[in-house]
């Protein structure tokens, strides 16, 4: 199930995003701030934001840059071009003007799942001697095929998407789900150990660190 973070100190309309998304099938995330943001940012790791510019504190101009990785839809009641311009260029895949209707957001939504599914499928991750193909499913390490189970695979295609972030437990489980939903909190460290041992038995070196009390990220020399 996909999940999308509300960014908008605007109750009512966040409580209007939220009610729309959810009788849609998406889950969601709410934020008030730009701080906020951050913070909900470093405990998950939402499908798309949806980001007001208005917010207090820290504004939507200066959040966005700080949003890696994740498809952000700027929502404004701006109608300067070259305000949308500089957005566009500055990392958002699209702009909705304020007032707007929810069925045009909801298809604007739809739209970008589709365009991320349809780059999956032709996607290479590359991580040093690691080489992860998408649509073949499978792992290269050092030349050499690595034979992973499907949990595995799943693991570490998601570290492989965030190489430079710690993901946690949490985000590591609920994230991998969707590939492998028989993974448990109880299995996870099992799973990661018997990847580990697989990459460093084809390369001779560790690649996955364990970042004590937050969770697991991958490791360069």
């Amino acid at each position: 199930m996909k999940q999308i973070l509300i960014i908008d100190d605007d109750v009512h309309i966040g409580n209007l995003l939220e009610e729309a998304l959810e009788r849609e099938g998406y889950r969601t995330l709410r934020a008030y701030s730009g701080t906020e943001a951050l913070l909900v940012l470093r405990q998950s790791r939402p499908d798309l934001v949806l980001l007001d510019l208005m917010l207090p504190g820290l504004n939507g101009e200066d959040l966005l840059p700080q949003i890696k990785g994740i498809p952000v839809i700027v929502l404004s009641a701006k109608v300067d071009i070259e305000n949308k311009v500089a957005l566009l260029l500055n990392g958002a895949v699209d702009y909705v003007m304020k007032p707007f209707s929810i069925q045009e957001l909801l298809a604007r939504i739809t739209v970008q799942f589709r365009q991320q599914a349809g780059k999956t499928t032709t996607e290479v991750l590359i991580f040093d001697q690691i080489r992860l193909d998408l649509a073949q499913h499978q792992v290269t390490v050092a030349d050499q095929f690595v034979k992973l189970t499907r949990t595995e695979f799943a693991i570490l295609k998601l570290l492989l998407q965030h190489d430079s972030q710690v993901l946690t437990k949490s985000v590591l489980l609920d994230r991998i789900s969707v590939d492998t939903p028989d993974c448990t909190e109880a299995s996870l460290k099992m799973h990661i150990s018997n990847l580990r041992k697989k990459l460093r038995t084809a390369s001779g070196r560790e690649y996955i660190e364990a970042v004590w009390g937050i969770g697991f990220k991958l490791k360069s020399e």
